[in-house]
């Protein structure tokens, strides 16, 4: 099978395209032709080295895929069905999504839900799964749209850019931080319904004014912080990301004088249960028109050079990698 094959040498990280075979897998696995693949951030780290993502050489990255069963060792998948794959260390510790094939254990698995294509299935992809759990996270919190004003950091990004789209269709009040104007038009299109500049966030006192009925970061740090300042009275900050860092500068106060409840989101190892919900969930509330815009198209070839890019901040909405 052809595939993304990232090698050790000298201590560096080497990304190449090339004919190889799956390591050997239990007899209960089930293998996956792969349609599609995405690139996220942590692919990025993976395939440049910049992360100490990947441990164990050779290996194939890509935490993300869709595609069709081959074979099956489990009775739950049988050969001709659509799934998808998403977390569960693929692509980090397992060979992953960006090659043709892929060998795995059949709870990793959840079939395409009705309505979405593989292809559909990838512009969504890790980050359209985060964001589902983060507004599912919300939605238990008790921040409704009557509630007022729903923020999201990192907006033009796969989360970010995704959960500014389903809160606007399920009827929210959606504000977009950013930190680049050239992606305003962008997210006004997807449903924000105002911009905020993302250096608004550069400092924090322990309390602020109340802002935000609730809140999906990305971003965590001084940003994270400044959000549990601005949040309302009984508001929740769902929070999924440490692009800005993994330190949290803040004081229990928004906590305790305010009630305000910070909610971890983690897309790797969530259940199945949850996965299925937050999937047959994605596939009734994104309009059509996101999978217009949210996805840029490359090939496996073109993932080492724009996985650099990615780095760079310079990559709007999702990476879609055509395998086949």
């Amino acid at each position: 099978m052809k595939a993304l094959v990232l090698e050790e040498i000298e201590g560096k990280t080497r990304a190449s395209v090339k004919q190889t075979e799956l390591p050997a897998a239990s007899p209960e696995d089930v293998l996956v032709d792969i349609d599609w693949s995405g690139l996220n951030y942590k692919d990025a780290l993976a395939i440049t080295g910049k992360g100490k993502i990947i441990r164990s050489f050779p290996m194939v990255p890509g935490i993300d895929f869709a595609g069709v069963v081959n074979r099956s060792g489990d009775a739950r998948f049988s050969a001709g069905q659509q799934v998808v794959l998403t977390g569960w260390g693929v692509g980090e510790n397992h060979w992953g999504g960006l090659a043709e094939q892929a060998q795995v254990k059949s709870d990793w698995l959840v079939p395409l839900p009705a309505g979405l294509t593989a292809r559909k299935a990838m512009i969504v992809g890790t980050a359209g799964l985060t964001a589902m759990l983060c507004v599912m996270a919300l939605e238990e919190a008790g921040v409704t749209p009557a509630s007022g004003e729903v923020v999201v950091t990192g907006a033009s990004g796969g989360v970010g850019s995704t959960a500014v789209t389903l809160l606007h269709a399920l009827g929210y009040q959606v504000a977009a931080v950013t930190g680049r104007e050239s992606t305003h038009d962008y997210l006004r299109k997807l449903g924000a319904s105002r911009i905020v500049p993302r250096s608004d966030f550069a400092q924090t006192r322990p309390l602020e004014k109340q802002i935000w009925a609730g809140a999906i970061d990305t971003v965590g740090g001084t940003v994270l912080a400044k959000l549990l300042a601005q949040t309302n009275y009984s508001g929740c900050v769902a929070a999924c990301g440490l692009a800005g860092g993994f330190d949290l500068p803040t004081t229990v106060m928004p906590f305790i004088l305010r009630n305000v409840r910070l909610q971890g989101v983690d897309s790797v190892n969530a259940p199945f249960a949850r996965r299925m919900a937050a999937w047959e969930r994605l596939a009734k509330a994104l309009p059509e028109s996101f999978y217009e815009d949210a996805a840029t198209e490359i090939s496996l070839e073109e993932a080492p050079k724009v996985a650099e890019a990615f780095l760079n901040n310079t990559i709007q909405g999702r990476t879609l990698v055509k395998i086949r």
